[in-house]
């Protein structure tokens, strides 16, 4: 919070009070006073006790009372005298300036900005005007970070997530949900895709060590403009919403590596149900059991080589090549065959999109 702020508030109070007031911040400097020849001394001794309170303390003809709550207040309001005049004057100075504080950090205060750009709460030509007035670098490279947490944990995730990113001019950790924090990072302009989720990755592995704490993270594009962080912050949701039906066993999602998957996602689910039924027979991919659509899988991620997928699955080759007709009479796809292949692959992507989201009627 602005000094000034603070030193224009009790001067307009010093008559009224009749009294030496001043702040003091969390240094034990005093940053505000009615004399003015008081701001820059240390109160540290004060600032040490108050630590352990949230009431008033009296000390050296003064009485102090924190901004906020006990150990976590950031500034101290001190009025003169050690009375009841005193101690009432100190409380409702300290309510005063608490209520003054919260208003200004709601409006200055680059998180909350950050947070009401992700969210779309501010006009995008009010962005470039709020960035100057918070003298923020909006043409940095950035990226945004979705952290979906699993479970509960002792520690608050806001808190983990903070704690591992400290430095609050260049990160900005935001909390949108009581289990889903975002992390704005920035990052360097060359960095690639797999840099960023390795970045990604030690986020996941540091929270899994120290903390025991499971999560998925959502990956945008990175972006070097900050009216383009809502659209960061999007794709991110979609990495993890279509992650969450196409990779089910990652736990870190780039928007960038989606794919097909990110195409099948976005459409309606009736085209869906009319593009299966024009590719299979009825009922014809229902029938298919799990070790056959296994081997269809292996045949998948071993790029249509016969020999090799019948070496991974320990199966003769010509077992493997039955199979294969086998598929074919049941479906009239011959997975062999690189077309045929695909249109396969995309039907299994497109009915497990539809197993996830089922046809409202």
């Amino acid at each position: 919070m602005s000094n000034r702020l603070f030193q224009g508030i009790i001067h307009q109070m010093r008559d009224a009070v009749d009294r030496v007031i001043g702040v003091i911040d969390d240094n034990g400097v005093i940053i505000a006073c009615s004399e003015l020849v008081k701001i820059g001394e240390m109160r540290q001794g004060v600032r040490d006790e108050l630590a352990y309170t949230s009431e008033t303390v009296t000390s050296g003809g003064y009485t102090y009372r924190p901004i906020g709550t006990g150990s976590k207040s950031e500034y101290t309001i001190f009025v003169e005298g050690e009375d009841k005049t005193a101690e009432r004057t100190a409380t409702i100075l300290s309510i005063s300036l608490s209520n003054i504080k919260n208003l200004y950090d709601e409006k200055y205060d680059k998180s909350s900005f950050i947070k009401n750009i992700i969210l779309d709460n501010i006009l995008p030509s009010d962005i470039y005007i709020k960035s100057k007035e918070l003298r923020f670098n909006s043409e940095e490279v950035r990226v945004v970070f979705l952290i979906k947490f699993y479970g509960k944990n002792e520690m608050l995730p806001f808190d983990m997530v903070s704690n591992m990113f400290p430095d609050k001019n260049k990160d900005y950790v935001i909390s949108v949900g009581e289990q889903d924090i975002v992390l704005v990072k920035e990052i360097k302009s060359n960095l690639d895709v797999k840099e960023i989720e390795k970045v990604a990755e030690t986020i996941a592995d540091t929270l899994n060590s120290e903390f025991y704490t499971k999560v998925a993270i959502g990956i945008g594009t990175a972006v070097d403009n900050i009216k383009d962080l809502a659209r960061s912050y999007k794709e991110a949701q979609v990495a993890l919403e279509v992650g969450k039906v196409f990779d089910t066993e990652k736990n870190i999602i780039s928007y960038e590596n989606l794919g097909i998957g990110r195409l099948i996602y976005q459409l309606p689910t009736t085209l869906c149900e009319m593009f299966l039924q024009e590719v299979f027979k009825n009922g014809s991919l229902e029938s298919l059991d799990r070790e056959t659509l296994m081997t269809i899988q292996c045949f998948f991620e071993n790029n249509l080589n016969v020999s090799e997928t019948s070496r991974k699955l320990f199966v003769h080759r010509n077992t493997l090549v039955y199979r294969l007709e086998k598929i074919r009479k049941l479906t009239g796809l011959d997975l062999r065959e690189f077309d045929h292949a695909i249109t396969f692959k995309v039907a299994l992507m497109v009915k497990r999109y539809l197993t996830s989201k089922p046809v409202k009627f």
